[in-house]
């Protein structure tokens, strides 16, 4: 199961990151498990990131201060998927 994190304080940027996560997990076949997760809290984004947006996926800081692609981060999910 991936656990995804949207890092923002709910600004346009944050919401793009988080549409553009939700069209890259859309585009597996069959659809992996995942909870999307979306930290607001000022205090906890900064326990990862110091600009926003960011993506967290499974703990793992994979982008901060950017918006990636849908591309970008179905990779950085096929990663996560991998087994160990």
């Amino acid at each position: 199961m991936l656990t995804i994190k949207v890092l923002g304080p709910g600004c346009p940027n944050c919401r793009k990151v988080e549409a553009h996560t939700r069209e890259a997990l859309a585009s597996f076949n069959p659809q992996p498990e995942f909870e999307l997760i979306k930290v607001t809290d000022p205090l906890e984004i900064s326990q990862y990131i110091l600009r926003t947006p960011g993506l967290v996926i499974n703990e793992k800081v994979v982008a901060a201060a950017r918006i990636p692609s849908p591309e970008e981060i179905k990779g950085w999910l096929s990663e996560a998927l991998e087994p160990a």
